[in-house]
């Protein structure tokens, strides 16, 4: 079983940026790839970026692309989410995710279904 737990969330203008964190434990950290996927009010939950179990491959979506950097540090079993330029459509609960499974293609990572367990969510408020 793997706890995840996020913080660093809140309320922060357009442009600003936020830090989120995202606290593992229950399993070896560096033995599973990490995600983040968002959910605004309304809206189905999406993939945001993930990071393999080593660190040295990232996937963003689009939409945060060149924005957010996703970071781990297997020390101390964490996961990072740095978030610059924010938007109002940015406005979401972010959740952290992480995957057990091994990808055979980069694809899978963007795909909810891959992962195994999630974090309670975190709100993130942009303001215009």
């Amino acid at each position: 079983q793997v706890q995840l737990v996020e913080s660093g969330g809140g309320l922060v203008q357009a442009g600003g940026s936020l830090r989120l964190s995202c606290a593992a434990s229950g399993r070896t950290f560096s033995t599973y790839a990490m995600g983040w996927f968002r959910q605004a009010p309304g809206k189905e939950r999406e993939f945001v970026t993930a990071i393999s179990l080593n660190g040295v491959y990232t996937y963003y979506a689009d939409s945060v692309k060149g924005r957010f950097t996703i970071s781990r540090d297997n020390a101390k079993s964490t996961v990072f989410l740095q978030m610059n330029s924010l938007k109002p459509e940015d406005t979401a609960i972010y959740y952290c995710t992480a995957a057990l499974v091994r990808c055979a293609s980069s694809s899978c990572y963007y795909t909810a279904s891959t992962y195994d367990y999630w974090g309670q969510g975190i709100q993130v408020t942009v303001s215009s």
